[in-house]
């Protein structure tokens, strides 16, 4: 009766450490391939242009709330599309060199 626990407990660290081989073997031989498809060349255009819209579209929204709650001779609504286009463009960059650095 005892046999078969310790059997059990000793089969799952065997079959894990394969799992973990497998998956590392097909990140190396993804990463060696080195070529990449045009569906990666779109999701990567796609993702960096919704990393600049997102920000973009949210500082027109605060701008818009700030300029009708708070009116003045400043344009809440232009420095906030500013702000966003900023925080849009860093945001793009961060995940264009993410990528970068997996090459």
């Amino acid at each position: 009766m005892d046999k078969m626990p310790n059997e059990h407990k000793n089969r799952r660290p065997d079959k894990f450490g394969e799992q973990v081989g497998e998956q590392a073997e097909r990140k190396l031989r993804a990463r060696q391939q080195n070529r990449r498809s045009a569906w990666f060349g779109l999701g990567m255009f796609g993702l960096v242009g919704w990393s600049v819209t997102i920000p973009t579209i949210i500082g027109i929204f605060i701008g818009i709330w700030l300029d009708r709650s708070w009116p003045s001779d400043v344009s809440w609504t232009l420095n906030f599309l500013i702000i966003g286009i900023v925080l849009g463009c860093l945001n793009a960059w961060y995940w264009i060199k993410q990528e970068s650095n997996y090459d």
